[in-house]
């Protein structure tokens, strides 16, 4: 009669630490959510004050990638 018990309360307290674990999940994607929100806003104004600057940039970048992707192909 007493296993019933125990495994009750035992299912009890997982499930406590479970909803605690989602609810601290739940506050850093949030959080993250946050925090990307801001950086998305960020860049797009960077971009809309230097359009060409970014486009230059986009471009080295691009390049950089061609280049190190060809080159490993080769090896």
């Amino acid at each position: 009669m007493e296993e019933p018990n125990r495994v009750n309360a035992q299912a009890g307290e997982m499930k406590a630490k479970l909803q605690n674990v989602i609810e601290k999940a739940n506050g850093v994607c949030e959080r993250l959510r946050d925090q990307t929100a801001a950086a998305a806003k960020t860049t797009d104004k960077t971009i809309r004050d230097y359009p060409y600057q970014a486009m230059g940039i986009a471009l080295c970048v691009g390049v950089l990638v061609g280049v190190l992707a060809m080159r490993s192909r080769r090896d």
